[in-house]
């Protein structure tokens, strides 16, 4: 049997764009497959510029701690495509994998579609066929035309926090981005909204009203904060003291309280609020790295990766980083030319000693070096270049033992690193 890298591949041919946001093309190949997302077990749809992932681990983690079978789909892969799409708890098999992608495409006939429509819909042909409780959706970009929202009526949809990003693709402001990740409420169908700037929830809001969607809104119908060492989550069902999450970083505090709230909906209570926040595993969210030969090469030096690559992102990782225990802290970044470079690294900058950037193998859009090195100066950070992870690594090992080690600027660096390391 032809292996599913090889079949992935042949689909990356199909549109002569990585990303074309439109439902026109997914609509005709699952009318082809049979329609396959309406015989999908009942859907939890997230949307959001951060967060996403985390929040709909913690949700996976609550849920099978209920005893439930959980779908579960997201993007974008890190060591292995494979880990997009989880039926009933596990990874795809492979043999799995590449049958549904030779159905798609042969369903396809050739016609233009892009790589994330055409596996969009084979992990929707492999849902519709294994038995679950629950469909966890994770959106692709935005949200209005993403190739996820074809589903009618989910259970129920969540938006995590929104901000800048993707604006060559969903616009250049709050308001504008806002309306494109709030084109997943359906009408009478509830949703979570984590905490949002004032014009983010301005247009949530008015679409959830036009839609006759109840809200459930952070910081004003439920909330989650740190108090004493611990989770506290609140609404109006009662109040939970809870430990904090195993995903380190404040931001989480808010991912977690997200999940809750949607767990709550869902009718669960406080053993898989727990569940949710101490047995949720989520990679490449500022994940300490123990062992494998990258680990080896930094000596004493903690080695940490994180795939965040926006400014709020940015952001978060500046408040982690601020709230560890002091210690030299340098950073090796690999960065995409599509991101508001200066504006990841600005809160970062106060908070390290140097940057070291790095290209991200096998990435077209990879920013240079050079050119991740000249952003990092403009922000302030004394900064070089390496010509890989490696040999960063190395470097900062040699010249201060001890030191923190942060991998960083990028989900696809974070795949690679990820592989490199075993």
């Amino acid at each position: 049997m032809t292996t599913s890298d090889a079949i992935l591949e042949r689909l990356m041919q199909l549109h002569p764009k990585v990303i074309d946001l439109s439902l026109d093309r997914m609509e005709r190949i699952l009318a082809a497959l049979g329609n396959p997302e309406r015989r999908i077990p009942p859907v939890i749809h997230i949307a959001g510029t951060n967060g996403k992932g985390s929040t709909q681990a913690m949700i996976r983690a609550g849920l099978e701690a209920a005893g439930k079978r959980v779908h579960a789909y997201t993007s974008p892969h890190l060591a292995h495509f494979h880990e997009r799409i989880r039926l009933a708890g596990a990874l795809i098999a492979e043999a799995d994998l590449a049958a549904l992608l030779e159905e798609c495409e042969a369903a396809n006939q050739g016609q233009p579609i892009t790589f994330f429509e055409i596996t969009t819909a084979a992990a929707f042909l492999a849902f519709s066929r294994v038995e679950a409780d629950y469909t966890l959706l994770e959106v692709g970009l935005g949200g209005r035309l993403d190739a996820t929202n074809v589903i009618d009526h989910p259970l129920l949809t969540i938006i995590t926090p929104v901000s800048i990003d993707h604006t060559q693709y969903l616009g250049e402001t709050l308001p504008e981005i806002a309306g494109e990740k709030a084109g997943i409420i359906k009408r009478r169908v509830p949703c979570i909204v984590a905490p949002q700037e004032g014009p983010a929830r301005d247009v949530i809001e008015a679409r959830a009203e036009r839609l006759s969607a109840p809200l459930l809104i952070g910081r004003q119908d439920w909330d989650s904060y740190v108090e004493r060492g611990r989770l506290i989550y609140f609404d109006q069902r009662g109040l939970m003291d809870l430990p904090l999450p195993v995903l380190p970083g404040p931001h989480q505090v808010v991912n977690a309280g997200t999940a809750i709230a949607a767990l709550r909906e869902l009718g669960f209570g406080e053993a898989e609020a727990e569940a949710a926040v101490t047995r949720v595993e989520w990679p490449a969210r500022m994940q300490r790295l123990t062992h494998g030969p990258l680990v080896d090469a930094a000596r004493d030096c903690e080695l940490w990766l994180d795939g965040g690559h926006n400014p709020a992102g940015g952001e978060a990782l500046a408040a982690t980083l601020a709230a560890m225990p002091r210690r030299p802290t340098h950073l090796i970044c690999g960065m995409l030319n599509t991101k508001d470079v200066e504006g990841y690294m600005r809160p970062l900058a106060p908070l390290v000693r140097s940057l070291i950037a790095v290209p991200i193998p096998g990435a077209e859009a990879t920013l240079s070096p050079e050119e991740t090195e000249t952003a990092a100066c403009n922000v302030g950070m004394a900064s070089t270049t390496a010509p890989d992870v490696l040999d960063a690594i190395t470097r900062i090992a040699r010249d201060e033992p001890g030191a923190r080690i942060l991998i960083c600027g990028s989900l696809y660096l974070a795949g690679v690193v990820l592989r490199e390391n075993g």
